[in-house]
């Protein structure tokens, strides 16, 4: 996965000082990618997960990974409108600002 963009300054400051934490996030990435799901679908869940819980910078680093991935715009889009009913359309639209930094580029 050396296509992936590399994280935030402040990021790799923080797993520097916290190399434990790094190893025990590396962790439940892992355990979370074992299954029968593909590397597309597993990308997008997580997506949808940062997506449903509002969390921007986790919206932010997943549309980026999905992209280096070869995900496309409109189907990172299709997992903001699929979300629509359950956040609403404030939270949505916000959502959807977050995603187009990226995807909109």
């Amino acid at each position: 996965m050396s296509n992936l963009p590399k994280p935030p300054a402040t990021h790799e400051e923080f797993v520097a000082r916290y190399p434990r934490l790094r190893e025990a996030w590396d962790l439940i990435h892992a355990a979370g990618e074992e299954g029968p799901l593909d590397a597309k679908t597993v990308r997008l869940v997580r997506l949808a997960t940062a997506i449903g819980a509002l969390r921007e910078g986790a919206v932010h680093a997943s549309v980026r990974k999905a992209l280096a991935e070869g995900i496309s715009a409109q189907e990172i889009e299709q997992v903001v409108a699929l979300a629509a009913g359950t956040l609403g359309m404030p939270a949505t639209v916000a959502v959807y600002s977050w995603i187009r930094d990226h995807a909109g580029e």
